[in-house]
């Protein structure tokens, strides 16, 4: 049994969406879940790889889904160029490679991903009067 934060980490480091060509390695501290005492193992990115595919088909699942509810003249935009990845999931190895192979689409990875969108949101809300008419009436 190990932790939020020790699965996070096995994530960042050694985590993957696809096979590497050279597996990477990891010893992870945790509980023993039978004997119940701090044991360490060693673990491999095929290993977090298998682990992770459940919520890796629910992401592919849900951008088919978003890809195919997409208006035409959008959808043109996104094959041409390409669609974007930001936040802390789109750092996990080849995630934009698993997404291009299953979609057809380009898939890019943002620079600076785990802070674009909260630079983008403040750029948004500086200049809040021009994006205010493309809002709604609510606003």
């Amino acid at each position: 049994m190990i932790g939020d934060r020790t699965a996070e980490e096995i994530k960042i480091q050694i985590g993957t969406a696809l096979p590497l060509e050279r597996e990477l390695t990891m010893d992870v501290r945790g509980r023993d879940l039978i004997a119940g005492l701090p044991r360490t193992i060693p673990m491999t990115s095929s290993e977090v790889m298998e682990a992770i595919e459940p919520p890796l088909q629910q992401i592919i699942g849900a951008v088919r889904l978003v890809l195919e509810q997409t208006p035409p003249e959008l959808s043109s935009d996104i094959i041409d160029k390409g669609m974007v990845m930001s936040g802390g999931g789109s750092l996990l190895r080849n995630i934009d490679k698993l997404l291009t192979q299953v979609t057809g689409v380009p898939c890019h990875v943002a620079d600076d991903a785990l802070n674009c969108v909260a630079r983008g949101t403040g750029l948004a809300l500086e200049h809040f009067e021009f994006y205010k008419k493309y809002l709604g009436p609510q606003m």
